[in-house]
């Protein structure tokens, strides 16, 4: 039985999907039935748990050949850092207390980073957290998903304007599909291969790309004029304020953003392995149109 938490996330449902398609058993652990139906509808043994609650997480993973773990960006809260950690630790603690063979962990660039990272700190205490479990342990990190260009893309289209975090706009930044993420860690959970210290695997897309790149494509496959903005830094805790976003999870975006365009996050080097998913930006972007319209 191969137990996947986030399953319902862009990258989460694909490794599922994919896991399936090959016939093998697959417990997707989702937190309300709402979120069950699709991943039924294809197979799956559905398993409600919340990452806070220790009781449900332990039931969820029993049995499990090989688990995928992740922590999950919780939306609204006032409080992420802490709710994160908690969701880690519960975690960490149900799978050190019954490891299954293989636990595969989704993390990403710069989690090697011990300090000042904002929320990829969180995949840090995420991946020590886990070392300690009796298992094989595979840390799969992963670039910055294409798709969290999604939020901005109803103000670019709308303003022929695609503010930037990125700065500057020339700097050239690694990104990935998710679902390219999925497929490489449904491949990972399959590798019966067994190894003493954990497997770092780095993922990137095809090509890395700039902020003017991301407006270029999103302009060529909408058939509009898009032109890149730097959001001056100024303005930054209040876009994200405006967004949505608490104001101590804003302080978590500006401090990544802040050591990401210091240029140190990337690949951790000359450590693990890198992969490079297929899929180009154009191709992101025309599907996330296609499903808007």
């Amino acid at each position: 039985m191969f137990v996947i938490f986030g399953a319902t996330g862009n990258a989460g449902r694909v490794t599922a999907a994919t896991l399936r398609k090959a016939g093998h058993a697959v417990r997707a652990v989702v937190r309300n039935d709402r979120q069950a139906e699709s991943l039924a509808e294809i197979g799956c043994e559905i398993a409600l748990a919340d990452l806070t609650a220790p009781a449900s997480v332990a039931k969820a993973i029993d049995g499990a050949r090989a688990v995928q773990i992740l922590c999950p960006v919780p939306n609204g809260d006032t409080q992420p850092r802490e709710t994160m950690r908690q969701m880690i630790e519960v975690a960490a603690a149900a799978l050190r207390a019954n490891p299954p063979p293989r636990v595969l962990a989704l993390s990403d660039y710069g989690a090697e980073l011990e300090h000042g990272t904002g929320i990829t700190l969180l995949f840090h205490h995420l991946e020590a957290q886990l070392k300690p479990a009796k298992t094989t342990l595979t840390l799969l990190r992963s670039a910055e998903h294409m798709e969290n260009w999604a939020r901005v893309l109803p103000v670019a289209l709308a303003t022929g304007v695609l503010p930037s975090l990125h700065h500057p706009l020339t700097r050239c930044f690694p990104t990935v599909a998710a679902h390219d993420v999925g497929r490489l860690a449904a491949e990972l959970l399959l590798d019966d291969a067994r190894h003493e210290t954990p497997r770092v695997v780095s993922i990137e897309g095809p090509r890395r790309v700039s902020a003017l790149d991301v407006a270029r494509t999103l302009g060529e496959v909408s058939g509009s004029e898009v032109v890149a903005r730097e959001l001056p830094r100024s303005e930054w805790t209040s876009t994200l304020l405006r967004s949505g976003l608490s104001a101590n999870h804003a302080q978590l975006i500006t401090d990544l953003y802040d050591v990401f365009n210091a240029g140190r996050i990337d690949v951790e080097d000359g450590v693990g392995e890198r992969r490079f998913g297929a899929t180009e930006l154009s191709e992101l972007f025309a599907s996330l149109l296609s499903q808007a319209s």
